[in-house]
């Protein structure tokens, strides 16, 4: 019984801190690399392409292979030594070895080498370009969480003192100082900033689901992140100019890379294309015995007969290739224009890089232009709402005013916390693409 009663306390507490638990910006990013099936499969192709250079290499190396066969004849057949037909019931055994080396192949074997070790390193930068997207997706659903708890705790703290206010004014108008309608108002706009409380709870939940499903995990009950206040970072970047954002995003980032590989990709396949129209060179060789017998013709033993059916075989063979139904030549033609099309996409992608800079850095100037206007709206905000609560707790501002220099505050309080998170992301935008990682906020 002790012992059911202590795994039963074991598996609470169990449960307790796996609900308590909490996830940080780090942990949800490393989770979503190690889980992501996107990122998996990009594995897989990280894989393939090693093995496929794995090919390459072996196109290096002679063939080795091996043969042997036993065969039974009844009736008619043939002596493999002595060539003469036989009626009889005969065994036949043979084996053998063979090896081939290609000598010179128009240096296709050379060039699918250099062009498998480039597929690798744009699987690896393909890799890394996916773990790079997917890291921003999760900073900025993070983020978008804590920005939805920063909304509910304002909400709240406007709530409390509107709720102080009613009870205040529900003795002042109890007393005669107030009249009733004062009262109504304040009551209405407790109820408006319940539905706000209320709207806010679904979306910090909604984030949360949104955040748990880029993770994979389906807990969304318990799924929850730390509660960590991010100030707005010190940061240099705003202090570069655009082009060298640019030029440090081409050294850095992996879609330049990637685009640069498939170039250097498409010109070895126009050389290996190029290849395939020069004459080959190949040697081979060959070793080669039997043993045969016979009801008719007494055998000679197993090892004198293998010793003297013994054979050897050299080759060298050289294809010149004349005419394949333009096969070789539309191959040449066509690899040139994949060749074409990928220096198009290169300068393509150069220019979307140089877009995309000069857009994330206009866009973090404005951000932080309209977070310091928030602030600056929410300090005359609070200043003006102190003073309308002053003259209406001595009776010089009606109620309905007093909301409205309370609205005013509180949508300033609110216009600071969406200005500040985005603001973030867009700072953690631009310097993503200056190579600053991602998990660096603080």
């Amino acid at each position: 019984m002790k012992k059911v009663i202590f795994i039963i306390l074991v598996l609470l507490t169990i449960k307790i801190q796996a609900q308590n638990h909490k996830w940080t910006l780090r942990a949800c990013v490393d989770y979503a690399i190690e889980n992501n099936i996107s990122i998996k499969q990009s594995e897989l192709d990280l894989k393939t392409s090693e093995y496929n250079k794995k090919d390459a290499v072996g196109n290096f190396l002679p063939s080795l292979n091996a043969s042997a066969s036993h065969s039974w004849n009844i009736g008619l057949g043939q002596d493999p030594v002595t060539f003469d037909a036989v009626t009889s019931t005969s065994k036949n055994l043979s084996g053998g070895i063979s090896s081939s080396l290609d000598i010179y192949k128009g240096l296709q074997n050379i060039n699918q080498l250099q062009r498998s070790k480039l597929e690798v390193l744009a699987a690896q930068y393909q890799l890394d370009d996916m773990k790079d997207n997917i890291s921003l997706y999760v900073a900025n659903a993070f983020l978008q969480i804590l920005f939805n708890k920063e909304q509910y705790k304002v909400l709240s703290a406007q709530h409390e003192i509107s709720t102080e206010e009613l009870n205040r004014t529900k003795e002042l108008v109890n007393a005669g100082s107030l009249p009733k309608g004062d009262l109504l108002e304040i009551q209405a706009t407790l109820a408006s900033q319940e539905q706000q409380l209320v709207d806010a709870q679904n979306a910090i939940l909604l984030s949360k689901i949104q955040l748990a499903q880029l993770l994979l995990i389906k807990d969304y009950k318990n799924f929850d992140i730390v509660d960590t206040e991010y100030d707005v970072p010190n940061t240099f970047i705003l202090a570069e100019s655009p082009d060298v954002i640019v030029n440090k995003a081409k050294e850095t980032r992996y879609n330049i890379k990637i685009a640069e590989n498939n170039t250097k990709i498409a010109d070895y396949n126009l050389k290996i294309a190029k290849g395939a129209l020069q004459p080959s060179l190949s040697g081979s060789y060959s070793f080669g015995s039997n043993y045969f017998t016979s009801e008719l013709y007494p055998s000679e033993d197993f090892e004198t007969q293998i010793s003297d059916n013994k054979s050897h075989n050299f080759s060298i063979r050289l294809n010149i290739p004349i005419f394949n139904g333009f096969s070789g030549r539309n191959n040449v033609k066509r690899s040139q224009v994949a060749l074409d099309r990928s220096k198009y996409q290169l300068e393509q992608a150069n220019l979307d890089l140089e877009t995309n800079v000069y857009q994330a850095y206009n866009d973090t100037r404005g951000a932080l232009k309209a977070y310091e206007a928030a602030q600056k709206t929410l300090s005359a905000r609070e200043e003006a709402f102190n003073y309308s609560k002053e003259r209406y707790n001595v009776g010089l501002l009606n109620a309905f005013d007093y909301n409205q220099s309370q609205s005013r505050f509180e949508q300033a309080q609110s216009d600071v916390v969406r200005t500040k998170y985005d603001y973030i992301f867009k700072l953690k935008v631009l310097e993503f693409y200056f190579g600053i990682p991602i998990l660096d906020i603080n």
